[in-house]
This record gives structure tokens, sequence and C-alpha cells, in this order.
């Protein structure tokens, strides 16, 4: 059953002409809605600054972690087919741009009202957390945004490439008119809020920090925008709060997820599990991306499929020899066109148990410490560092492998040195390795060590991130070129201009006067 879009009160929110079903919310005044006017309506206020949707299915059929299966097998949903295929998405469901887009909006209006009531309060001590937030929320929310719908940040190219809308106040008018602007004022936007959000940020006023962005979420959410951002010494400063002074108690026990009952629901609660010191913010969301890429016989026309994750991801070689040793490739399930991770269940938010009826929800670990790790190792990098850079690559491995012993920059480098370029397109599976030629969006790459330290780190992000929709923003940032195969057809390729890389938006909003994204 599909999840519309609720909207708080009568906050038609950010962009309101961009609902679908937002006809009755315009037909009343702006103002006809409860009052926020305590500190305790505030904080439940910012319940609903949090996106109710995700680009996750999305962003993994668009990148390489899915392979066409054939015509034996069908796409659950047209927007799965759609979103494999680079086509332009016009359908409207839980999974579908039009919902992702009103679903980051409606959080971003909720992070507004939060704001100006506080404001109206006089901007009183005992509300400064919710104040940060807010902030931090309506960055986030904006920054998911321009993840699907943008090219990635460029420097060069900022100031020409296409942005999007920032909701920086409660809407007062019904239907008023947008421009998109440009990816370098909307990255500076994103940026203001995080810095003057994140001083604020106090998790004393959470009952369950893990799904709000406490201090850690935040920092972890600021160090990754800022690795977008290409800004390294501001990544390294954030996620060391986040990590500490013992990067190791953040990591994910995978050892633990390996011993447990070999049970698929059993071992993705562990993964999602708020006690979990590697869980920084999870995100409850309405999506049939648990069907889409769990065990299920249900939309297996793409996916993970089996060569896909002995050769490039979870059980491909890497610098634990074989997947073997590889903890999380031991969580793996079937069907073969999927090869699910033990990281999203299938769970039903019920609205008649005698009858079944209900929704499909899932639970995305928006940020984790794993990935963090990574952030500030990809940092270091690409600051030249790489001594820095392999000792953090040393607590991630040595937390996601056993029987390791400990690297150095040179055994790293020699590992990637030795493998071969993946071709764009391939003649064989043979040719499948987890190695692809970059071409930096914006920064630059030396050739040599530093770039076979990089595609480590993009390798090892790959296979954290599985199932997460980060390898599509990679790709996306790293200017990788891939293509997607077609049963019966000739192969489609993402090439390095393509701008597919950047997400049609909903057709209502165009319909409503912004501007698409060219094609």
């Amino acid at each position: 059953m599909k999840k519309c879009s609720f909207v708080y009160i009568a906050l038609c929110v950010g962009l309101c002409f961009a609902l679908a079903g937002c006809d009755d919310f315009l037909d009343v005044m702006p103002d006809n809605r409860a009052e926020v006017n305590t500190a305790s309506k505030v904080t439940s206020l910012l319940v609903s600054a949090y996106p109710l949707s995700t680009s996750v299915g999305l962003m993994e059929m668009a990148s390489d972690n899915a392979q066409d299966n054939g015509d034996r097998f069908s796409a659950l949903g047209q927007e799965q087919e759609d979103a494999y295929l680079w086509k332009d998405i016009t359908v409207t469901s839980n999974d579908s741009p039009q919902l992702f887009w009103d679903a980051c909006y409606n959080a971003a209006a909720a992070a507004n009202q939060a704001l100006s009531a506080i404001e109206e309060m006089g901007n009183p001590a005992n509300l400064q957390a919710q104040r940060g937030e807010a902030l931090i929320c309506r960055a986030y929310a904006h920054f998911a945004l321009a993840n699907m719908f943008c090219l990635p940040y460029n420097p060069q190219t900022a100031e020409t490439d296409l942005g999007l809308p920032y909701a920086e106040a409660p809407e007062t008018t019904v239907a008023p008119h947008y421009e998109r602007g440009n990816l370098k004022t909307l990255y500076e936007k994103i940026n203001a809020d995080i810095e003057a959000g994140l001083p604020l940020v106090n998790d004393e006023i959470y009952t369950v920090p893990k799904y709000h962005f406490n201090r850690k979420a935040a920092h972890a959410f600021a160090a990754r925008f800022n690795l977008y951002y290409h800004r390294y010494d501001k990544v390294i400063e954030y996620a060391g709060v986040v990590l500490g002074a013992s990067p190791d108690k953040m990591m994910r026990n995978w050892a633990a997820i390996d011993a447990a009952p070999s049970d698929f629901n059993v071992r993705a609660n562990m993964y999602i599990s708020a006690s979990d010191p590697a869980n920084l913010l999870m995100l409850p969301v309405y999506s049939d991306w648990c069907i889409w890429h769990g065990p299920f016989s249900l939309g297996q026309k793409y996916g993970h499929a089996r060569v896909i994750c002995e050769r490039e991801t979870m059980r491909a070689p890497g610098l634990w020899g074989t997947g073997a040793a590889f903890y999380p490739a031991n969580s793996i399930w079937s069907p073969a066109e999927k090869m699910p991770v033990t990281k999203i269940a299938y769970y039903v938010e019920y609205l008649d148990k005698v009858a079944e009826t209900g929704y499909v929800r899932d639970v995305i670990v928006a940020f984790s410490g794993d990935e963090t790790l990574l952030c500030r190792a990809e940092a270091y990098a690409l600051k030249g560092e790489l001594d820095k850079a392999t000792e953090d690559i040393n607590v991630w491995v040595a937390s996601h492998t056993y029987g390791v012993e400990q690297l150095t920059t040179d055994s790293i480098v020699k590992f990637y040195e030795s493998v071969a370029y993946m071709p764009t397109q391939i003649t064989g599976d043979n040719q499948r390795t987890v190695k692809k030629r970059i071409n930096p969006r914006g920064f630059t790459v030396a050739a040599g060590d530093q770039e076979n330290m990089i595609q480590c780190l993009l390798h090892l992000r790959r296979v954290e991130n599985i199932h997460e929709g980060l390898r599509w923003e990679d790709i996306k940032r790293y200017g990788i070129e891939i293509a997607h195969n077609r049963d019966g057809q000739a192969d489609d390729v993402l090439t390095l201009d393509d701008p597919r890389r950047a997400m049609q938006l909903p057709q209502a909003v165009i319909s409503a006067g912004l501007a698409a994204n060219p094609r």
C-alpha cells in the first residue's frame, strides 16, 4: 500500500506547488494552524523535520550495483525499471522522485516552522538545542535533494550548474514562484546552516538520540558534506568529533552479526540496533526498497546479481584476500539476482492486522561510524597524507574481517596497482574487477600512489555502503563511467558528462514552472 505524504497541521511546506495532494491545504489560509509556542511543542514539531521517503532504491538501481537479470524476471514497479535505465521517472510511488521531493521539502518546512517559532519566542537559551537540530535538518533535506537532482559539486562549474530552491522560511502565500539558482549558492546555504547548527546540538533533549541529529550524527553529516564540498580539513575535524581517540569503538561489530543465528531479520535488526555505537542516525521511511533488494522473489529483473557480488563487491578479492575472510560477505542471502546483505528488513506499519493492510517501512542507517571513518580516510588521501589514510583503513579492516595482518601504505598501493581496470563495457564477466577509471569532478588525484589509495577507498566505500545508495554519489563525484546491460539490447553507457547523472525533477514540479534538468 502506498503511503501518501502527510503534512504537519497546515504546513504545505517548502515548495507547496510540488505536492501532488496539496490542493486541500491550499484552500486553507496559512495561519490556520496550531500555535507552536512552547519548548515541548517545538521539540515535537522537529520529529517532522526528517524525510519520510528515501532515494536509496533509485540510486542503487542507477549505480553499478545492479544489472539486468533477463526477461524471465520482472521489475516490482515502473520506477525500479526507469531508474536502472536512467529514464525520467513519472510515476508516483513510495520510491518515486515525487515522493522524495515532497518528503525533503516537508522536512525543511517543519524545520522552518520550528525556527520561526523559536524566533517569535525571543530565541531563548532553553531552545538553542532545538534551533541547532532544525538548522541541521534543513541543511540535510537540501543536501539529500542535491545528491539526487543535481550534478556533483564542482567549484569550476558550480556557478552555472543548476541548484535547487532553498526553503528558508515558512510559506505564507499560495503557489509562490521559485527559481532553481545555482549549485554554488545551494552549497553555501547548506554550509551556513551546518556551521550555525553544529555548536547548538545537544543530546540531552532527546529521548532516543539515534532517531535525531544527535551530536555525533550531526558531525558525521558535516564530515560527508564537506567531503563532497572538497573541504578536507573540515572533514577531518568533524569526523574526529564522531570517532574520538578510539575510532575502533565506533565500528560495527560484524563479528557478532556473523555469529548470530542464520536469519535475515535477526541480523538486519542487529544492523539497525540503536544500541550499536556505529549507528549514528536511523531514518524510518516508507519505501519498497526492502522488497526490491531483499530476500524475496519479487523485483528480480534488476539487482545486485551474483556476478557483481563475486567479482566487484562483497565477495570479490580484497585486502583481506578472498570473500571468506570478509564478515559482511558471510551475511548474504538469496536470490542470486539480488544477493542481499542483511541490512534492511521488511517492516509493516499495520492499519488493520486482521485484514493485513498497512504501509511498508524500512529503517535506513543514514550515518554510521564506519562510513564516517572512510570519509576521513578519503580526506587524508586527497590531502596526500597517505599514511594517515592507512591508519583509518586498518581500523575499518580490523572490524570487517578476520585473520588480516596490519596493512601498510605500500601494501595497499601495491594491491590496487596490481588490479586491472574494469572496462566500461565488458565482453565477458572475467573482465569485472573492483577498480574503475576515475575522472574526479572539480578536484585532482595524482596517478600512482594517491590514485591507488583512492581506488582502495572507493572499493571499501562500495562494500560498506552496499544497498544504501552512496555508490551512486561516488560514481558522480569521481566521474566513473558505467554501463548497464539490457536484456537482448546493446548496453547503455553513462558517459562522463551524461546529464542523466542528475535525476530528473518530478513532472509536477516542472509543470509548475521550475526548470527541468537538461536531457
